[in-house]
């Protein structure tokens, strides 16, 4: 088969490599039909996760349809067509029995192994290790195009922004950052009941997006945000929740600026550098702070508000290509505030 391999910093290609097949009797081989590329396959190739080594294949997303399936295999059959979840998990583990999926003991701690500690799915074909538990139905009605943006995105910003935000009716949410992830926090908090979702970005196209996935005002980055977003809470007093979607100081100083007393700050972002607490101010204001890792479990709750159009994932979707145009797909993708890019779809057919 072909596949997109790593080959160290700013270095992959798309090569033939060896068909996977079945090591353990949970695994199942998928044949994948679409997938895409995630904010983390560029950190692997600018070199940021020295996990992935010299030949991993790339790639935690994907739609596809089985192939095989091990003999211990009970939920998933040849044949099903299916969703790739991004964390793989026993559900056996203690971690995975509390809902903390995305640290499985049995996979040494971290749930997230697909094109990082094993080999992923921007490939024809991929092994899925506990299939029953990483292959998720895709329903008749649902697209390609949509189920993949429940293999990781969609629950990221559902799960660590709007559940760990404790996001309830009523409440004013700002999202800093309305990058892919931001938005899937804008689209998610609106079906979860927020009276209000102020957008923050720099961006002028993704404000707009913004817009469209749900948000009721926007904020253009700058010196005047802190004092615009404040405005929208009771009293001036600040918003409910302020879900970071950057992971950089002064977003994260922005969330913690802009809640009010009682409010919980969200931490989605991914962070390279230590970020300022200042607890000398806030130990007296009842605040939450969050952070955590996907686990990806709220995906069959994402399942049913698509289907009753509560949330509509394909807008994501902004540019298109076939598995023959993995270096158009990364050129784009990398420069996705110059092409307007939100996420890029890759299906093997055109």
């Amino acid at each position: 088969m072909k596949a997109v391999v790593y080959h160290g910093p700013g270095q992959k290609a798309w090569e033939d490599v060896p068909n996977p097949a079945l090591r353990d009797p949970t695994d199942a081989v998928v044949k994948v039909e679409t997938t895409t590329i995630c904010g983390t396959d560029l950190h692997i190739l600018k070199g940021d996760v020295p996990a992935v080594t010299d030949g991993r294949i790339l790639g935690h997303e994907g739609v596809g349809v089985v192939t095989e399936v091990g003999d211990a295999c009970t939920k998933v059959k040849v044949g099903d067509r299916v969703i790739i979840s991004c964390i793989s998990k026993c559900m056996e583990c203690d971690y995975c029995r509390r809902g903390l999926t995305s640290h499985c003991e049995t996979l040494g701690g971290i749930g997230w192994i697909f094109g990082h500690l094993i080999d992923g799915t921007q490939a024809e074909y991929v092994r899925v290790p506990f299939a029953d538990n990483g292959l998720i139905p895709l329903p008749d009605g649902v697209t390609a195009e949509q189920g993949v943006m429940l293999s990781d995105i969609l629950p990221t910003g559902f799960e660590i922004g709007v559940q760990y935000g404790q996001v309830k009716d009523g409440d004013v949410v700002a999202v800093v950052g309305v990058g892919p992830v931001g938005l899937a926090a804008v689209m998610t908090a609106r079906s979860s009941g927020a009276a209000k979702v102020i957008a923050v970005d720099s961006n002028p196209f993704r404000l707009r997006a913004a817009r469209d996935f749900g948000a009721t005002d926007t904020i253009e980055a700058g010196p005047d945000a802190l004092k615009q977003l404040k405005a929208f809470g009771p009293g001036g007093k600040g918003v409910d929740v302020a879900i970071e979607a950057v992971g950089i100081p002064p977003t994260f100083a922005l969330c913690l600026d802009a809640i009010r007393p009682g409010g919980r700050v969200a931490n989605v972002g991914v962070h390279g550098k230590p970020v300022t607490l200042p607890i000398d101010r806030d130990w007296i204001n009842n605040i939450t702070i969050t952070t955590g890792l996907v686990n990806a479990t709220t995906a069959p709750q994402l399942l049913e508000d698509i289907q009753a159009r509560r949330i509509a994932p394909e807008k994501f979707a902004t540019h298109r290509f076939t598995f023959d145009q993995w270096d158009q797909a990364y050129d784009t993708f990398s420069r996705a505030a110059d092409e307007e890019a939100l996420k890029v779809v890759i299906s093997s057919e055109g």
